[in-house]
């Protein structure tokens, strides 16, 4: 029995035996662990596995496309809200610059600052004539041929591109012959660059400049000046998804069909900019100037209408200088106000008033009158202005001279004409009751019994020199 157990190792002692073989195993694998060298082995082996072992995907970041909105007439604001967007859309690595654009046109100058930063910007930008009912108009034409993409909304035009104002201070209208011609052949070759490089129908951009044509969004896409017709801002990222564009960058292939799309709206800076850059709201801060430095002046140390006065023509100056003013015009309105503040100091029968009219109108048509339509001044502005300034001046000095003509109520002056009673008989001198107080007087007709109302005629000293009132001069 004991025999058996051993051989089959079911017994008490063979347990025993397993027993001890499992002890000694353990023991030998705590003793290998606590080795250094064993430790090392296995610090290295768990690196190697977690190399190998492959990772799960991070999830992808979506692509991002920045938006402006070009609204309005192009100048030193507009140029640098979309300058700053360029910025901070390589800054962020975005997929691109969608610029929406619905301007009636602007200065050559913004324009040329926008156009040349489109041509060098490291990202795609996309000029896109939007909502429907808009349009690109003259600088608005060269902003989209140098664009990387063009597209359109339905019912969209484009075109008119003729230079208007093209030199500091001189439009259209004041350049004659060679000198126009010049600057037309400039604008045509500059944009012809633009659809070259861009591989855009550069007939048409020639013809927009050279005979101001325009041309409809469908008119547009057959003719190759755009790229694309897109009914919204999305359908647009749809349509140039998987387009590759050149920049200065390089070539690069855009994804936006999911882009989540970012506006980058103006800051304060840019919005006063844009305020100033209005020659209406130019004009009411050289008017507010103009009211300002005239009450100073007529007012000496009120200081309030001196300091607003001051700012607003500061601003006023800033204006102008934005939209490239007429100096005539400036001239002629500086006359004005010279002349209507001589008018509070000379009295001239509305003379001066008259002149100070003719030359602020005047000099208010000249002051824009070089610019395109868009940016003159309104004529019923003018008009408004210069009657409610007339009106101000006629009050002004109407009242100057109702004063200088009213009757002296205080001093000697105010006493000679006044009624008095004569509290004693005055054969030559005698006392008189006149304003509450008795007076020395003496008559200088027959005597003037007590208690009978006396004029007085003169005053000598401390005497007034009275006559008898007659029935006329009681009533």
């Amino acid at each position: 029995m004991e025999a058996a157990d051993l051989a089959t190792g079911t017994g008490t002692t063979g347990g025993a035996v397993e027993s001890l073989h499992d002890v000694s195993a353990t023991l030998q694998v705590e003793a290998l662990v606590k080795s250094p060298k064993t430790r090392m082995w296995l610090a290295g082996t768990l690196m190697l596995l977690a190399i190998a072992t492959p990772r799960a995907p991070a999830a992808p970041t979506a692509s991002v496309v920045n938006v402006v909105r070009l609204d309005g007439v192009i100048g030193p604001a507009m140029a640098r809200y979309v300058l700053r967007a360029l910025d901070q859309t390589v800054g962020a690595n975005a997929q691109a610059l969608v610029i929406e654009i619905d301007t009636p046109g602007g200065l050559m100058k913004s324009m040329d600052d926008i156009a040349k930063a489109l041509l060098r910007a490291p990202v795609p930008t996309v000029a896109y004539v939007y909502p429907s009912g808009a349009r690109a108009a003259s600088a608005g034409v060269f902003v989209t041929y140098a664009a990387s993409i063009a597209a359109m909304a339905p019912t969209t035009h484009l075109g008119a591109a003729h230079p208007v104002s093209l030199a500091s201070g001189t439009g259209a209208g004041g350049l004659e012959g060679t000198e126009m011609t010049k600057l037309t052949n400039d604008a045509a070759a500059e944009i012809r660059g633009f659809a070259t490089r861009n591989r855009r129908n550069p007939v048409w951009a020639e013809q927009s400049v050279r005979q101001s044509v325009s041309i409809t969004d469908e008119q547009a896409l057959h003719l190759h000046v755009i790229d694309f017709v897109a009914n919204s801002p999305r359908d647009l990222l749809a349509k140039i998804d998987g387009r590759e564009v050149r920049t200065v960058a390089g070539l690069r292939r855009l994804k936006t069909r999911n882009a989540q799309i970012a506006d980058i709206p103006m800051d304060l800076t840019e919005q006063f900019l844009l305020l100033l850059s209005d020659p209406n709201v130019g004009f009411v801060l050289m008017t507010l100037a103009m009211y300002g430095l005239i009450f100073e002046l007529s007012n000496p140390g009120a200081v309030f209408p001196g300091v607003i006065g001051g700012l607003a023509l500061i601003l006023a100056l800033a204006s102008f200088a934005a939209i490239e003013v007429n100096v005539a015009g400036l001239l002629l309105i500086a006359f004005a106000i010279a002349l209507f503040i001589a008018d509070i100091k000379v009295p001239s029968h509305g003379v001066l008033t008259t002149g100070g009219f003719v030359s602020f109108v005047v000099g208010s048509l000249l002051l824009t009158q070089d610019q395109a339509p868009f940016l003159r001044i309104s004529l019923t502005l003018i008009l408004t202005v210069a009657v409610l300034t007339v009106a101000f001046f006629i009050f002004a000095v109407g009242a100057g001279i109702q004063a200088q003509t009213r009757k002296v109520r205080t001093g000697r002056e105010a006493m000679v004409g006044a009624i008095g009673i004569a509290r004693s008989d005055l054969g030559s001198t005698g006392t008189v009751f006149l304003q509450g107080e008795l007076w020395n007087a003496r008559t200088l007709d027959a005597p003037i019994a007590t208690g009978e109302h006396v004029r007085v005629v003169g005053v000598t000293g401390l005497r007034l020199d009275v006559r008898k009132a007659d029935h006329a001069h009681l009533n």
